[in-house]
């Protein structure tokens, strides 16, 4: 993908829209697959805006908007549900039918939908900064997959691929009371590991290939994991998670894989081993809500992850950076 910066005009607001001064974004690890591959729900259409996690102070009010006002300081999702769909009818609001996803928060200004003013954007406590607050959207998710996965404490949880998201989770299963392990190849995030997410045992799968043999040797009794969450991506590694769990536990498929990618399961080893398969897709409003609390309390600090601050013409070399291996989150100051 192409990523140039120009200078466009603002479009009036209709019914319900909100725009937003963009005070800070982040870079995400969604926003490099997109531009090195593309993706055909966040870029439907070339031109398009890039960059979904964000917050900001609103600039501009469209008619019938009640709920904020000019100057308010504000974290919005990058979705909504509609409400009305099968799914959403079903509770089910992270896979709802239409769940148009907001893009363009590299920018000065972002115009945020009706739908999302109404159901999914939060005005910030005060005193929280918007740095902090712009990592909403990514918690948000992993909020999601714990309570989901229903991780418990005294559980052993291990973590393969310790991005920004591996990380989050890793520190919300420790919150959560669960013994941690956090495995994956990058020194920046290994180190990460233990500074943010206070993992219990970090492997560095450079020096530990095969590393089965080691995640079942941290175990009780060496039975495997109560929960292995996969934070890649990698139809390969979906493949070998099964190797480390106890029967009876729990597979956690976090990472998404490439469209069309499938995998082969040791079927005798998933039925009589009582093994439970997952993904979790997304986020609802109640798990964004959550994510500004855990955000504001202090109980997880997000500014960790941040590898440094850019401008907007400095988007391109992020996320080569990202591709390098040489950054977790930057951040972006418009």
């Amino acid at each position: 993908m192409d990523i140039k910066l120009e200078e466009v005009g603002i479009k009036p607001l209709e019914s319900g829209e909100v725009l937003v001064k963009v005070e800070s974004a982040l870079t995400c690890g969604t926003d490099v697959k997109t531009y090195r591959r593309g993706h055909p729900v966040l870029i439907k259409q070339i031109p398009s805006g890039f960059g979904h996690e964000f917050a900001g102070t609103v600039a501009k009010i469209g008619k019938n908007v009640t709920n904020f006002e000019v100057g308010d300081r504000v974290v919005a999702a990058n979705s909504a549900p509609c409400g009305g769909c099968f799914f959403c009818k079903r509770e089910e609001y992270n896979l709802c039918e239409n769940l148009h996803l907001l893009n363009g928060a590299y920018a000065e200004y972002i115009t945020v939908p009706e739908r999302i003013v109404s159901k999914n954007m939060l005005k910030l406590p005060d005193g929280l900064s918007f740095d902090k607050a712009a990592f909403c959207e990514p918690l948000a998710n992993v909020v999601h997959g714990v309570e989901r996965t229903e991780i418990k404490a005294g559980q052993t949880v291990g973590i393969i691929g310790i991005g920004p998201i591996g990380l989050m989770f890793a520190k919300l299963a420790k919150l959560k009371g669960a013994t941690v392990i956090a495995a994956g190849r990058n020194p920046l995030k290994l180190k990460l590991a233990s500074e943010f997410a206070g993992a219990d045992e970090v492997i560095d799968l450079n020096k530990y290939p095969n590393p089965e043999k080691i995640f079942l040797s941290l175990t009780e009794e060496n039975k495997g994991l109560d929960v292995a969450v996969e934070c890649v991506g990698l139809p390969s590694i979906w493949e070998r998670m099964f190797s480390l769990v106890r029967p009876g536990g729990t597979v956690h498929f976090f990472g998404g894989c490439k469209a069309g990618s499938t995998v082969t399961f040791d079927t005798t080893r998933m039925h009589y081993g009582d093994i439970k398969m997952m993904s979790v897709f997304h986020h609802t409003p109640k798990y964004f809500r959550q994510a500004l609390d855990l955000i504001a309390s202090g109980e997880i600090d997000v500014e960790q992850l941040i590898t440094g601050t850019i401008g907007l013409e400095d988007i391109q070399s992020a996320m080569e950076k990202h591709i390098e291996g040489k950054a977790i989150k930057f951040l972006v100051k418009p």
